[in-house]
């Protein structure tokens, strides 16, 4: 069964890091609605719910993926980029712990944020970003490759993290809005979006995606490729540098 990691948004959300967007208010209530409603979509689709311990002290505690990034049954916990994250790094090693992942993390002085990480098929994206160093990706290199993925490498300049400019379809399709994406031709088949909030997509099974409802003309572009588009609100998340997957770790 497909397992989905999350935490619950902390009250103190509208106080986390902000790197490209100017601060604008943030409404905790919607951010928890929008929340248990990004979770009902996958927990509709079948996946099994983990929820993470809640982290209230931790304002981006909600944006589990930078947390750790999962490859087959392996766990890498990373080490966050802005030190303000790094009081997240214990509970969710625990509950790594708890599903009974084979576990390793990145030491100091690597940095390693897993926003910057898409895998496509076995290649391993890794922007290089103001939260993801070298070291850091060299120590995710050494983990992951005698494992059988490639690590590949990608400038990242003009958004927060790799995925904040691009992710994937089920096909290994690179989708992204293409002014926020700094070298498109890097990628073999990449599909530009006609909006910002259209560049993220789950991918929920091999026919289906989930992404940002801010985003109707992309929905209906990925429609017309034959997949079956789930679309949830998340604005409060947008507006503090986060999109769909942001929110979770799949775990299959």
């Amino acid at each position: 069964m497909s397992r989905l990691l999350v935490r619950r948004p902390s009250p103190l959300l509208a106080d986390g890091e902000l790197t490209h967007l100017d601060r604008v208010p943030v409404d905790p209530d919607l951010a928890l609605a929008q929340w248990r409603g990004y979770v009902d979509a996958f927990r509709q689709r079948g996946w099994e719910i983990v929820e993470v311990d809640p982290a209230d002290d931790q304002p981006d505690g909600v944006f589990v993926e930078d947390a750790v990034v999962v490859f087959d049954d392996f766990a890498v916990l990373c080490r966050a980029g802005a030190s303000s994250r790094r009081g997240e790094a214990e509970t969710i090693a625990e509950a790594v712990s708890a599903l009974g992942l084979e576990h390793a993390a990145i030491e100091e002085p690597g940095t390693l944020d897993g926003g910057d990480v898409l895998k496509v098929g076995r290649t391993v994206w890794v922007g290089q970003s103001s939260r993801t160093n070298e070291a850091g990706i060299a120590q995710l290199r050494a983990l992951v490759e005698p494992r059988g993925w490639e690590v590949r490498t990608a400038p990242v300049t003009k958004v927060l993290h790799f995925k904040s400019g691009v992710t994937a379809l089920p096909d290994g399709t690179v989708v992204g809005y293409e002014p926020l994406v700094d070298q498109p031709d890097l990628f073999a088949a990449f599909v530009a979006t006609p909006e910002e909030h259209g560049t993220a997509v789950v991918i929920l099974d091999e026919q289906s995606v989930l992404m940002s409802s801010d985003a109707p003309e992309t929905a209906a572009l990925w429609r017309a490729r034959g997949l079956d588009v789930v679309e949830v609100p998340i604005s409060e998340f947008e507006k503090l540098e986060g999109c769909v997957t942001c929110l979770s770790v799949r775990v299959r």
